[in-house]
């Protein structure tokens, strides 16, 4: 009787922590579909089971959601971690956001291709899929996905995103010039794959530099782009995405690169705080978005 009492106590505290953590998250996952075609249901799961409902080591320490391991291409922050072998390199990044963002862009690789050819609601073509493409060694891990799917009821989500089309055939993002265009806080934009200069980007785009600078909040000498930098092809928005209403600030950020993760003008991030232009960004300081 003790024995049973325990078990239940842990599996509660087991769907308490998944519920959790879907509430916390969701918003990204939604996000994610609208921005990569990628059925938010499949990004929670993944999530979900990747990092212990975000109480794994990679996510409490690394922020990595999703165990992506560093791979050659990569130039972020690193940590060692025991998996398939003792202190392999995986992925480090500064908020969960960066996590989900970064785990879209993994899938937009030429080996997961195919998965955009099923309907954005077929979670269960996606984790097989996914299995396929040797996301994962476990051979259960359709089944565990689906499992967690069909649990929490995350197919909902799925339907909560703003339609897309979904891509007859994903191009082979690895040779496209290290870019993927996507769009961000309704603004069409590139990501920076790797090391590179915003002239370079003008020109794949076919478009002026100074058109660049300008929708960018760049001056005339800031060419050098650093991988995962974005880079917009359009005039920025006043304030984010009504989903996200503050930022903490972390070391490292600033406020420019705090306005290009969520898609702002500069000057109007200095606004809705009351900041003078110019103000370098507070660490621990929590700046308002809307």
């Amino acid at each position: 009787m003790i024995i049973t009492l325990m078990a239940s106590t842990l599996l509660a505290q087991v769907d308490a922590n998944y519920q959790a953590y879907i509430e916390k998250y969701k918003d990204l996952a939604i996000t994610e579909q609208e921005r990569h075609a990628i059925p938010a249901s499949i990004t929670m799961a993944q999530a979900l089971l990747e990092s212990s409902a975000g109480v794994s080591r990679l996510a409490t320490i690394g922020n990595n959601h999703f165990g992506i391991k560093c791979g050659k291409d990569w130039t972020g922050d690193v940590m060692h971690h025991d998996d398939d072998q003792l202190g392999e390199c995986f992925r480090k990044y500064k908020k969960p956001i960066e996590s989900f963002e970064d785990h879209s862009l993994f899938l937009k690789r030429q080996r997961y291709a195919f998965l955009f050819q099923y309907d954005i609601t077929d979670y269960k073509a996606w984790a097989n899929g996914l299995s396929r493409a040797g996301y994962a060694t476990d051979p259960t891990y359709p089944e565990k996905l689906i499992k967690i799917i069909e649990t929490y009821d995350l197919a909902k989500l799925d339907t909560k995103a703003k339609a897309v089309e979904p891509a007859e055939d994903a191009p082979n993002y690895e040779q496209l010039w290290g870019y993927i265009e996507i769009e961000n806080n309704g603004v069409r934009c590139v990501r920076v794959i790797t090391k590179d200069k915003l002239s370079n980007v003008a020109k794949a785009f076919k478009m002026s530099e100074k058109k660049l600078l300008y929708y960018n909040d760049l001056m005339a000498n800031m060419d050098v782009l650093e991988a995962g930098d974005y880079v917009y092809l359009w005039f920025k928005k006043n304030r984010a995405d009504s989903r996200f209403e503050e930022h903490t600030v972390e070391a490292g950020e600033s406020m420019h690169s705090i306005a290009q993760l969520y898609g702002i003008k500069l000057k109007k991030l200095y606004k809705l705080n009351d900041l003078e232009y110019g103000t370098p960004a507070e660490v621990g300081k929590v700046l308002q978005l809307q």
